[in-house]
């Protein structure tokens, strides 16, 4: 396949086009749509990628114990792929396992283009309330909380459309768990930047976990509604690099 023609190639050509480092000017609306819809057509050979099987027996699958306590995981780690970064934006591909989990996690200031390639994911994701609304810590082992609204949580399974999340709505912070093998392609911009623009982990805890009297929430809609505190980078995140096996970009 010669790159000129190829998916991967129009994308970075339509990417270089509308974003910048400093973001300025935004892209258009036109042209965002323009992304989805190219993000659209692409399939798991235009990236190299072969589909892996759904009949693989060795994870618990989505709803074994180990997903639901999100502790004892299948040690089969999620691959990384990277395409392309730049100033401006990255173009890569996270390769799941069955049962894989990339916990809850933000995307601080980035819009964030998500294509699944193949299988199927779950994703749970949320978007601050604002303004912001904060529970302090009572001390000691106590976390400080702030509310978040749910706005995702759903079973994708390829093909489906483009997925987009932008700063401040459409799911910002989220949470991937792989019902069967899968593949996302993700196009993040700006990228991360590390101690300038990394992403912060949380925990997220049901809105009947904390009292607050005075929060804007409205009888019966608890369930849509979450109280998240900031972790650590999780130390059983199971992510190795791979190689982008598909068709060479010309800048």
């Amino acid at each position: 396949m010669r790159s000129q023609s190829s998916k991967v190639q129009t994308l970075y050509d339509h990417c270089k086009t509308i974003f910048s480092p400093s973001g300025s000017p935004p892209p258009s609306s036109q042209a965002l749509q323009k992304l989805s819809s190219i993000l659209d057509t692409v399939q798991p050979a235009d990236v190299g990628l072969k589909e892996e099987t759904a009949d693989d027996d060795r994870g618990h699958g989505f709803f074994g114990a180990n997903v639901l306590n999100r502790v004892a995981r299948w040690a089969q780690p999620i691959t990384y792929l990277d395409i392309h970064e730049c100033d401006s934006f990255t173009m890569c591909i996270f390769c799941f396992p069955t049962s894989s989990v990339i916990p809850l996690h933000d995307h601080p200031g980035m819009t964030v283009f998500s294509k699944l390639l193949y299988g199927s994911l779950h994703v749970k994701a949320y978007d601050w309330v604002e303004p912001p609304f904060v529970v302090e810590s009572k001390g000691p082992g106590y976390p400080q909380v702030r509310l978040a609204k749910l706005a995702v949580d759903k079973v994708l399974s390829a093909p489906c459309e483009t997925s987009v999340l932008y700063p401040k709505h459409g799911g910002n912070l989220h949470c991937f768990t792989a019902v069967t093998p899968c593949a996302m392609l993700d196009i993040l911009t700006p990228p991360y930047i590390q101690d300038e623009r990394k992403c912060t982990y949380y925990h997220d805890y049901p809105y009947s976990a904390f009292t607050a009297g005075n929060a804007p929430v409205c009888d019966g809609e608890e369930e849509e509604y979450a109280w998240l505190a900031e972790l650590e980078s999780p130390s059983d995140l199971y992510m190795r690099q791979g190689v982008y096996a598909g068709p060479t970009i010309q800048p």
